[in-house]
């Protein structure tokens, strides 16, 4: 078993940061009824727009009830970054809102590291969806709080 501050074997994020991220995710759909989810992968091949669209419908996140998933994708290899809403959240939020959060997350990547920065965005998310999408006693997680590797 690797140690938990190295990277493990295929992924570019050690066990700790995985968890960290994972328990972020789970906070934050704790404050809010938005499903956020993480896809890390190495390469991104083609527009890093459309490449997180394609992610968010292969993992199934248009097919929340309030489609108000949120999605952070990275390609660690092309340092290639992108966070996307659901028709939802996008229907809602203001539109600079996630280009502004993008702008942060990725000062925190290269202050911080890759963690951090996706911590910090999950973390932000979720407070700022509580406004728009607050947590309800019925709510279910429907969608995994897993992390995704391509």
């Amino acid at each position: 078993m690797p140690e938990s501050g190295k990277p493990v074997p295929g992924k570019p994020i050690s066990t700790a940061d995985e968890a960290a991220i994972k328990a972020a995710i789970a906070d934050a759909e704790r404050a809010s009824s938005g499903e956020i989810r993480v896809h890390i992968e190495r390469v991104c091949p083609g527009n890093v727009m459309d490449r997180a669209a394609f992610i968010f419908e292969k993992l199934d996140m248009h097919k929340t009830a309030l489609r108000n998933g949120v999605l952070f994708y990275l390609a660690t290899k092309d340092r290639q970054f992108a966070v996307i809403g659901d028709s939802g959240i996008n229907a809602v939020v203001d539109k600079s809102y996630w280009k502004n959060l993008s702008a942060e997350i990725i000062d925190r990547f290269r202050a911080e590291g890759i963690a951090a920065g996706l911590i910090y965005g999950i973390d932000s998310t979720g407070e700022y969806l509580q406004k728009y999408f607050p947590f309800q006693k019925d709510d279910t997680n429907e969608l995994s709080d897993e992390i995704s590797f391509g």
